[in-house]
């Protein structure tokens, strides 16, 4: 495991319980709207120190997975969500 974002072989220290090296996680986030997709997308962002994420995907990904990832973010779906929506009402990402 390792917090190094650049390591693509390893496995992200926020994925400590899957098997799934940086490299595999780029793929699948870049790969279309499935289960598998949002099911790690919300594992990452729930688990993940935030300025990590950006590793991975952008704000304005971040903000159109935001309605579909419901429960999978738990306590820290209220972050994101005024993350998200301070950074709109700022002009930083475009809206929904």
């Amino acid at each position: 495991m390792t917090t190094d974002m650049s390591a693509s072989s390893l496995r992200p220290y926020f994925f400590w319980d899957e098997d799934v090296s940086i490299g595999e996680l780029h793929e699948i986030l870049r790969g279309g709207e499935t289960a598998e997709k949002l099911r790690l997308l919300g594992k990452m962002l729930r688990e993940a120190r935030d300025v990590d994420v950006w590793a991975f995907v952008t704000p304005e990904e971040v903000e159109r997975a935001l309605p579909a990832l419901g429960r999978r973010l738990g306590r820290r779906r209220g972050f994101w969500e005024f993350l998200i929506r301070g950074w709109r009402e700022h002009g930083l990402i475009g809206a929904a």
